[in-house]
Order: C-alpha cells, then sequence, then structure tokens
C-alpha cells in the first residue's frame, strides 16, 4: 500500500479523553484523513445525536478521522418534508452546519428515494394516486426547497437512490408506476436547475451485479445524451464477509469511470455476522434466529482478522482507483451505530464499521495511519 501527500500529523502520541456522562474514552492520534491525504474525501455518516452534539466522544472521531459527511436520515423526505407544505429543517441544518463549522465537505442525501418517502407525496386529498403531472410538481417543489436552501453549503446531491434494480430494470417504485423511467431524468434536471455549480449522484446498492451494473452505465449514458448533469454514481459499500467478489466490485468501479463520471464509495460497511441477505433494500427483513446472531458478546479474534483483512483489500482497492474514486464513506462511526445491528435481521450484534463500539479504531484502521507513519520518516 502506498499512501503519498500526506497531511501534517494533528496530534503526537495518544492521549485519553473521558465524556461526561460516558464512561468510554477514546484514543486521539493522528487521524484518517491525514493517512489517505489528497487521494481521496474519507466520509461518515452522521446520526442527529452526532450532528447535534450530543454523542461527544463521536464527534471527536469524526472530527479527527473524517473531513466529509453525509446525513444518514435527517435529509431524507419523510423527516425534512412530512406534510405537504410542511418542512421540518431543525436537524438538517444543524448537519450541515456541523459540516461547515469543521470545514467538512457535505453530501446531501437524498432528493428521491421510494423509501422513506411520506404516503402523501403520491396520494391526492380524497387518498388516490395523484396525476403524472401533481408528481412533476411535487417533485420539483421538493427538490427546489431543499437544494435551494443548502445552495452553496453542500457538494453534491444523491440526486435518486436506488432506483435499478438486480436485472437491469427500473424499480416499480411509486415514482415509476405514475411517471415511469422519465422520474430520474426530471429529478437530475430539477437538481440543476435549483443549483447549477452543485454536483449530482445517482447512488445504489448492490452495483457489483452485473445486471444492476449494466442498468447503471445504460442510465448514466442515457443521463449525458439528453444534456442532464451526473458527476459521479455512488456505490454503495454494505458488504458482508462472502460478499461482493471484489473482482465484480472493481469490474464495476471501471465500468462507471468509462462513462466519464467519478465513482464515489458510499455507505461503506461489512457485516462480520453470517450472511442471510444479500440486500439493503430496508424492507427485506428476515426474522431473528440464534445461529445468525453468534457474536453477541465480542467477535472471535479469528473472525476480527478475517474482517479487517477484507476491509484491508477493499481500501486498497478504492486506493488503486484514485484517479477516479473521489470519496469514501462508512455507513456510520461506531458499531454501536451500525443499521446492520437490525438488518436485515433485527437484534443482531453487528461489527461493521471502523470504529468499535467503545471508540476505539480497527486493526485495518490503526494499519493505514501506521503506514503513512512510516513514509513521512
Amino acid at each position: 500500500m502506498k499512501l503519498k501527500n500526506i497531511f501534517a500529523a494533528s496530534v503526537c502520541g495518544a492521549m485519553m479523553a473521558a465524556c461526561a456522562g460516558n464512561n468510554a474514552t477514546v484514543t486521539v492520534e493522528k487521524g484518517l484523513k491525514d493517512a489517505v491525504g489528497d487521494k481521496f474525501l474519507i466520509g461518515t455518516a452522521l446520526n442527529v445525536r452526532q450532528s447535534g452534539g450530543i454523542d461527544t466522544l463521536a464527534v471527536r472521531i469524526v472530527k479527527q478521522h473524517f473531513n466529509a459527511i453525509v446525513a444518514e436520515n435527517c435529509m431524507k423526505m419523510e423527516e425534512i418534508h412530512p406534510a405537504n407544505g410542511v418542512y421540518d429543517f431543525e436537524e438538517a441544518d444543524k448537519f450541515v452546519n456541523f459540516g461547515i463549522e469543521n470545514g467538512m465537505t457535505v453530501t446531501g442525501h437524498c432528493l428521491i428515494w421510494h423509501s422513506q418517502c411520506p404516503e402523501w407525496f403520491f396520494l391526492d386529498d380524497n387518498g388516490k394516486t395523484v396525476s403524472a403531472e401533481v408528481l412533476k410538481q411535487r417533485m420539483k417543489e421538493h427538490i427546489t426547497t431543499v437544494v435551494t436552501r443548502y445552495k452553496g453549503k453542500i457538494k453534491g446531491w444523491d440526486v435518486v437512490n436506488e432506483a435499478i434494480v438486480e436485472d437491469g430494470s427500473y424499480r416499480k417504485s411509486k415514482f415509476y408506476e405514475i411517471l415511469g423511467e422519465e422520474f430520474i431524468p426530471l429529478a437530475f434536471q430539477y437538481a440543476h436547475e435549483a443549483d447549477p455549480d452543485v454536483e449530482l449522484y445517482y447512488n445504489d446498492y448492490g452495483m457489483n451485479v452485473k445486471g444492476r451494473r449494466d442498468g447503471v452505465v445504460k442510465l448514466v449514458n442515457s443521463l449525458k445524451e439528453r444534456g442532464l448533469r451526473i458527476d459521479a454514481v455512488g456505490m454503495q459499500g454494505h458488504m458482508g464477509m462472502d460478499y461482493p467478489d471484489i473482482k465484480e466490485f472493481e469490474e464495476s468501479m471501471l465500468a462507471f469511470a468509462a462513462t466519464g463520471v467519478k465513482v464515489m464509495i458510499t455507505e461503506w460497511d461489512m457485516s462480520a455476522l453470517p450472511t442471510a441477505r444479500q440486500s439493503a433494500n430496508i424492507s427485506d427483513t428476515v426474522a431473528f434466529k440464534k445461529s445468525l446472531n453468534p457474536y453477541p458478546e465480542a467477535l472471535p479474534d479469528s473472525v476480527s482478522k478475517a474482517w479487517n483483512d477484507r476491509m484491508m483489500q477493499f481500501f486498497n482497492l478504492f486506493e488503486k482507483h484514485s484517479d477516479f474514486v473521489t470519496r469514501v464513506t462508512a455507513w456510520g462511526v461506531t458499531d454501536g451505530d451500525s443499521w446492520k445491528n437490525n438488518f436485515p435481521v433485527p437484534g443482531r450484534t453487528d461489527y461493521a464499521l471502523l470504529f468499535d463500539r467503545n471508540y476505539q479504531p480497527k486493526e485495518f484502521v490503526k494499519e493505514i495511519i501506521s503506514e503513512s507513519d512510516k513514509e513521512t520518516k
């Protein structure tokens, strides 16, 4: 692994910091962002306790190790636009301000998604499905209102999220049911009109699957042929110990880059538990079984080593293609924050993120930082 253009180390040695009301400690040392340098942005998703400054130990990690942030939930439509004509920007404003105050690159997530979209968005006053024209108007009003509010504060938006399924066809969402495939170019058009300077992204999971890969390539090319702006494809990095195949993942990275857009590794996590379902569609849950939750107290050393080795393999892949990978974002700060504790099997104890439940970096993170230290000496 070669790391270059290292930023100056922020703190020499290690010191322990305690949080009032929390007995956990965090070791403060040279940050992951310093080790990565200018290869690509290294980011994390924040929950509202973190962007609101409540989880101070997590905030300390974020400031030390990351230079980019994305909101886990507070900018999704059901949170920010819960009723017709009603907007709630309180948590979204806190999140964006956190990024600005700490000099971080802020990504907006997300404008159009079939999930976590309020039911009213597709219904008229009589409870019937709205017409195509009404849905277009609602999409434009929502996108324009949200994007305009954060104009000049957000670097880029996940405009459309998870619209292509594994065979490369369009997901049969309410957006597709009412507008057909036209809802995607319309979303990109409305976002660009609201802020001509902001970057625009398409984001999806399971992007190593050839059918979805081909479908997304086709989508990107069609947007570009229409003269619409699309800057990057976000490849959600929801992984397990046995998926995705790293070669297939790389093939998708190269395929997306070949369309002329950048690639972002978004929502990166890796479950250390037995695979129950290879999906990131939040409705695809599986009933709890004790056999699917084998490590409720801690990971065995052998599993921890295998997990760290696999995470390092993917990090090295991202680094290999840093000529077109512009951001790598973990989907949460510590294992305790991870959605994988409840998906696809509710009630499991998982170990999916870069920092453990004691706010300590995992071994592969330490190794990345250690290797960069060697190169600066």
